[in-house]
């Protein structure tokens, strides 16, 4: 690992924006709050899949990987990520560099050569260059070659330091971040501005939940310039830097990129949630007040709150008709971050019990709140598979909710299984997602096929009526 990586490594390790970073001693904190991983050792993630999940969402630009072909993996459908309009962000390319380039030392000739390819043939506003393990390792200048590329052909190259042996999928969503704060934000001025401009940093549109958003904030004349990253465009993102506030979606992801544009262009931000009504009607809230504070017009608070009330009805007039199915109901929740809370507010608006969740990549922020919401707050971190399935075969839920990855361990238990994490192709956010949700819960969870799956099969039926009626056996005589 480079010195400047080491260095900014070891400066996002001690972020002051992270509760977590600043309750360690400055032994533990030298650390670092990210494990480290072996280089070819499956870990559920690494620092390069991290900071490229973050980024491809930016959708009118190249996201060219730089490194062996298997690092690229399948780009399209790794993540549900929707775009209105370019879909550059979804071709997987690559140097695909082989053993010969590594030997003789071709990596960044080879780089060159894939930068010209991409500008000439898909004219892209910019080209974001990802580092992985092979050329760290072999100490290509991919800084080098991404300044004279932007130098000579007049578009933006931008380095994305973070290869996987750096640590965890969260430290790559922070080294992401942190490449748009060196590299991209401030160095476009938007074509007009205004007093209602906002940021929404963490949210990647997964399955266009940031459309089920954005018509609430232009019925208040809210505009957002820019969202890192979902459905984004570059110029977009460069400009952000001229957003009046700043709502921070996903703490885990981007929280030092929230601080840094607070401290260098006096942007305050705050953590909201567009998952569930509550914490939908809170975010809309916190944004006007503190649009008013900046400048926004007075009225912008009244107008939310009328906007909130006639939104929380219509909502609930949707979800009526599914309450009587889902109450009582109890969850296990298997996911992690700003999803371990939000999606516990939402499930508890509805009537259903949580019996756990867990805080995996959960900040200490996260773990307040939902310490908060929970009398009995029943914490867990990474369950493996067989425990997963001993619990709900000891039918301790009677629904599971995670991502793709757990389904296996419902269904072998044979209980209801909905994906709520990035893979999914239905939407959640804002007061139409909530609705969304609570329909796809009472359809999973009312399935005929469940009480199907339990009856018990005909020879196994047929066994037991046999074993019932058997003769006792006669005793045997001495």
């Amino acid at each position: 690992m480079g010195e400047n990586l080491k260095a900014k490594v070891a400066e996002l390790f001690n972020e002051p924006g992270c509760a977590t970073n600043q309750a360690k001693s400055e032994a533990e904190r030298k650390k670092g709050c990210a494990r480290r991983l072996t280089p070819g050792a499956a870990a559920g993630g690494c620092a390069f899949d991290g900071a490229k999940i973050a980024l491809q969402p930016i959708t009118d630009a190249v996201h060219l990987v730089h490194g062996p072909l298997a690092c690229e993996g399948n780009a399209w459908d790794g993540r549900n990520v929707a775009s209105s309009g370019p879909k550059t962000y979804r071709l997987g390319m690559t140097t695909d560099m082989s053993e010969l380039d590594i030997v003789m030392g071709h990596g960044e000739k080879r780089l060159w050569g894939a930068i010209q390819e991409a500008l000439a043939r898909y004219r892209p506003p910019a080209i974001f260059v990802y580092e992985t393990c092979v050329p760290a390792m072999i100490g290509d200048d991919i800084d080098a070659v991404c300044k004279h590329a932007s130098e000579k052909l007049g578009t933006p190259c931008i380095p994305v330091h973070a290869p996987g042996f750096a640590g965890s999928k969260n430290l790559g969503n922070k080294l992401a971040g942190e490449a748009l704060l060196e590299h991209v934000i401030g160095t476009v001025e938007p074509d007009r501005t205004g007093p209602t401009d906002i940021a929404i940093l963490g949210e990647f549109n997964l399955s266009g939940e940031l459309w089920q958003v954005k018509p609430l904030l232009e019925k208040l004349g809210i505009r957002v310039l820019a969202s890192i990253t979902g459905d984004a465009r570059y110029r977009e993102v460069a400009s952000a830097h001229r957003a009046r506030v700043t709502m921070v979606s996903c703490s885990a992801a981007f929280i030092n990129l929230a601080r840094k544009m607070q401290e260098r262009w006096g942007i305050p931000y705050f953590e909201g949630s567009f998952y569930g009504i509550s914490d939908t009607s809170e975010a809309l809230r916190t944004l006007a007040r503190m649009l008013v504070e900046r400048g926004a017009p007075a009225d912008l608070g009244e107008r939310a709150e009328a906007l909130i009330e006639a939104e929380e009805a219509r909502a609930w007039r949707r979800i009526e008709p599914y309450r009587a199915a889902l109450a009582g109901k109890r969850v296990l929740l298997y996911t992690g971050g700003v999803k371990s809370w939000s999606i516990v507010s939402a499930l508890q608006e509805i009537g259903m019990v949580v019996v756990a969740t867990s805080v995996r990549k959960s900040t200490e922020g996260d773990k307040a709140r939902i310490t908060d919401l929970m009398e009995d707050p029943q914490m867990v971190g990474a369950v493996p598979a067989r425990e997963m399935y001993q619990r709900l075969k000891r039918g301790e839920a009677d629904i599971l909710l995670s991502g793709g990855k757990s389904q296996f361990s419902a269904l072998k238990a044979k209980v209801p299984w909905l994906d709520i994490n990035q893979e999914r192709h239905q939407a959640y956010a804002g007061y139409d997602g909530m609705a969304n949700l609570v329909a796809e819960l009472a359809r999973s969870l009312t399935n005929p096929v469940w009480e199907d799956v339990r009856r018990p099969a005909p020879w196994e039926a047929a066994g037991e009526k046999a074993a019932e009626i058997a003769p006792a056996p006669l005793p045997q005589s001495a």
